[in-house]
């Protein structure tokens, strides 16, 4: 059985591991070099007060994680998070994303967050279909975004309002 709970530091070797995988991947970051414990712990550090990371456990395991991220340091943005969602992949497919995004929504809504927004590549259809299945609409596409092993790649961004008053 799948739970989802707040990550602990306990957690970041297990999550770093999967974060690992998606960079090998190269389905869902830009990212081309493995990160160590450091980058997370640093990483893990800005994820406090409304930033929160969850992970989902199945039998001791970590099998997939989701956090919400800065967007901007500006004053008017401050009711957007950015949704970052990894999962094991042994694990993709299995409804552990799904988990994982109706939880942190209801993170989002708690810490007074009124919009998630994400970004994904083009080539990512299970992450797309994902969101679009949580009520995620596309907003558009960036064109040659940024690099990955010398190529540019396409960056769509979703979003979805979560605020209950709009």
């Amino acid at each position: 059985m799948i739970t989802i709970r707040e990550a602990n530091e306990t957690d970041l070797s297990s999550i770093l591991k999967i974060y690992n995988q998606g960079i090998e991947d190269r389905i869902a970051t830009l990212e081309s070099e493995q990160k160590d414990i450091d980058f997370m712990n640093n990483w893990f550090s800005q994820h406090n007060g409304r930033y929160k990371v969850l992970v989902a456990v199945n039998e001791n395991r970590i099998i997939g994680w989701a956090s919400l991220n800065r967007y901007s340091n500006r004053r008017a943005y401050a009711g957007v998070a950015e949704l970052s969602i990894y999962i094991d992949r042994e694990n993709r497919g299995k409804g552990v994303g799904q988990k994982l995004l109706r939880d942190i929504e209801e993170v989002a809504r708690d810490q007074d967050f009124h919009k998630i927004i994400l970004f994904t590549f083009l080539l990512n259809k299970l992450g797309q279909s994902l969101y679009m299945k949580s009520g995620f609409r596309k907003v558009g596409i960036f064109e040659k975004q940024g690099l990955l092993d010398g190529q540019f790649i396409d960056v769509m961004a979703m979003e979805k309002i979560i605020s209950k008053s709009t």
